[in-house]
């Protein structure tokens, strides 16, 4: 029961990671120590079945509570103390790369693998500068009619989902899909079921593009544990530049630091439950 209620936390905030723009889920799924555990069911979701439904059950209710948060509260508080929410965020991340440091001191380090962080890093930079200014936005739900474009949408977030420092939602912001997926979900929280079939089509171009991109990455974690982790380190400190750089761009007129300071000292804190709850529960298994 502890471990259910464990995933269910993480899934809501996982869940949180993936719907604000800008936010890297694989990254907060690291933090939470659930990144590999994840990657190991989508790389093979028909190989224990038992298991990976245990495994997933949970994170998809909390899942679908943060979904329901977001659209009903979180979505307006990020409206109104976005630049806050961002510094919650940069404090998740921050909290995590202790988690990251640890597993390159355990499988080891060569100064070669700096190559594969530094590329990461450039490339996360380089996702946050592009979309900077891409938001959430108001949108006519007509536009979610394009099913094709939501396919594709989906799986082109599923295989970006799981390389960590890659926000699912930019890529939907990017490939203009994220805002409608967004007013369709409220329509179904208000049991709205026009919108019904774009996220069905959502969710399973979504899973199949998660799947298909799964088993590479665990291929290169298996073989190359130490450049894997190492690259990941690099991924981290990019999407710390990322989301500094797009909160400094933020216009939001109810900032003020003493609230960024304890939102950021709160991101920090989660990070820190995080890693506690995780070794607690790996222990108790």
């Amino acid at each position: 029961m502890k471990k259910f209620l464990y995933r269910i936390f993480c899934g809501f905030f996982l869940g949180i990671s993936i719907f604000a723009p800008g936010f890297s889920g694989s990254v907060v799924a690291i933090a939470m120590g659930i990144y590999h555990e994840f990657l190991q069911v989508m790389s093979n979701p028909l190989k224990n079945i038992k298991k990976n439904i245990l495994f997933c059950t949970p994170l998809g209710v909390g899942l679908l509570v943060s979904a329901v948060v977001f659209v009903l509260a979180f979505k307006q508080l990020f409206d109104s103390h976005e630049k806050a929410i961002y510094l919650l965020f940069i404090g998740l991340i921050a909290g995590s790369m202790p988690i990251v440091f640890a597993e390159v001191k355990k499988v080891g380090f060569k100064p070669m693998y700096l190559i594969g962080a530094f590329i990461a890093c450039i490339i996360a930079i380089a996702l946050g500068i592009f979309a900077t200014g891409e938001g959430i936005v108001s949108s006519d739900l007509a536009a979610y009619s394009n099913l094709p474009g939501v396919a594709i949408g989906g799986f082109a977030a599923g295989v970006t989902a799981l390389i960590p420092g890659m926000s699912l939602s930019t890529v939907l912001v990017l490939l203009g899909v994220y805002t409608p997926l967004i007013y369709a979900a409220e329509a179904l929280i208000y049991r709205d079921l026009i919108y019904i079939l774009p996220i069905v089509v959502f969710v399973v171009s979504l899973a199949i593009g998660l799947i298909s991109t799964a088993r590479g990455i665990k291929y290169v974690f298996k073989k190359f544990p130490g450049f894997a982790n190492t690259t990941i380190i690099g991924f981290l400190f990019g999407s710390l530049f990322s989301v500094a750089y797009q909160s400094h761009y933020i216009d939001d007129p109810n900032f003020n630091w003493i609230l960024g300071g304890i939102m950021l000292l709160a991101g920090l804190g989660i990070s820190v439950i995080f890693v506690v709850m995780s070794k607690y529960m790996n222990k108790t298994e």
